[in-house]
């Protein structure tokens, strides 16, 4: 191919790819109103957390997070947990937590050390995306090994489908 061909054709890819581009109209957020879980502000100044509000603070003392039956996605309800927790560990960099899954009595003990290894990622997965390092963050999986609760039931073993967060350094 010659050189005039090619820049002929250079010329008339451009033009093509300036003709076929649309402009796009991005409109405004839409205000969907208060959420659900409303986050509180740490109980330190300057909007920091401090180890003091593990205890005090409503959003970091929730720190069990449920799963839906056979299961690794995150609820949303938990997601302004998340957020609070992962703000923490902003906060306070020399902090350590390990997130603790779990499972209930049904399938075999490989299936639910795996599925509760899966979950414990889902959370971790959720506090990195809020900012949480993941040096900071340790996974373990108990699978069924650690029941809540221990009858036969659907609301018994919907208590044991969890990831606890248990802060090891504060």
């Amino acid at each position: 191919m010659n050189a005039t061909t090619r820049v002929l054709l250079t010329a008339l890819l451009c033009a093509a790819a300036i003709g076929c581009s649309k402009k796009v109209k991005e409109a405004p957020p839409v205000d969907t109103g208060p959420s659900t879980a409303p986050v509180t502000e740490p109980a330190t100044g300057a909007g920091m957390y401090g180890p003091e509000d593990l205890d005090t603070d409503a959003c970091l003392r929730q720190r069990v997070v449920y799963f839906d039956f056979d299961q690794d996605a995150l609820r949303p309800e938990f997601q302004a947990a998340m957020a609070c927790h992962a703000k923490y560990l902003r906060d306070r960099p020399s902090s350590r937590m390990t997130l603790e899954g779990n499972a209930d009595e049904r399938g075999s003990r490989e299936y639910n050390l795996g599925l509760g290894e899966r979950r414990g990622n889902a959370v971790s997965s959720a506090l990195q995306a809020n900012g949480g390092s993941g040096s900071q963050i340790t996974v373990v999986s108990y699978g069924e090994e650690r029941p809540t609760c221990t009858a036969s039931s659907e609301d018994c073993w919907a208590k044991n489908r969890r990831v606890e967060i248990v802060y090891t350094a504060k």
